[in-house]
């Protein structure tokens, strides 16, 4: 199960559980159905559930990898969250048009 969470982490470029589960407030179902931890964090994430046992798999998960720098996830996902919000208020690349 660790191996295939680390698999996970590593195919979308994240650091720990936690992170992961933070993430999933900008997916779609249908992009957490690849397998099961991503089922699981979008579950949890879904239905604002907290679990304690995060923190202990994810140093459990570090000492078995190097995870010393930062995601790509972490690092990009206010301007994510900024995207998300301003297409659902509407907004689009369109509104920042120069003659605009």
């Amino acid at each position: 199960m660790l191996a295939q969470l680390a698999r996970t982490l590593e195919e979308w470029l994240y650091n720990s559980f936690t992170e992961l589960m933070e993430e999933m407030e900008l997916w779609e179902w249908d992009g957490a159905k690849k397998d099961f931890w991503t089922r699981l964090a979008k579950s949890l994430q879904s239905q604002k559930v907290l679990v304690t046992w995060a923190g202990r798999l994810d140093k459990r998960l570090a000492t078995q990898q190097d995870f010393g720098k930062i995601s790509w996830a972490a690092a990009t996902r206010s301007i994510r969250r900024c995207r998300e919000r301003i297409e659902q208020i509407g907004g689009s690349y369109i509104d920042t048009e120069p003659t605009m």
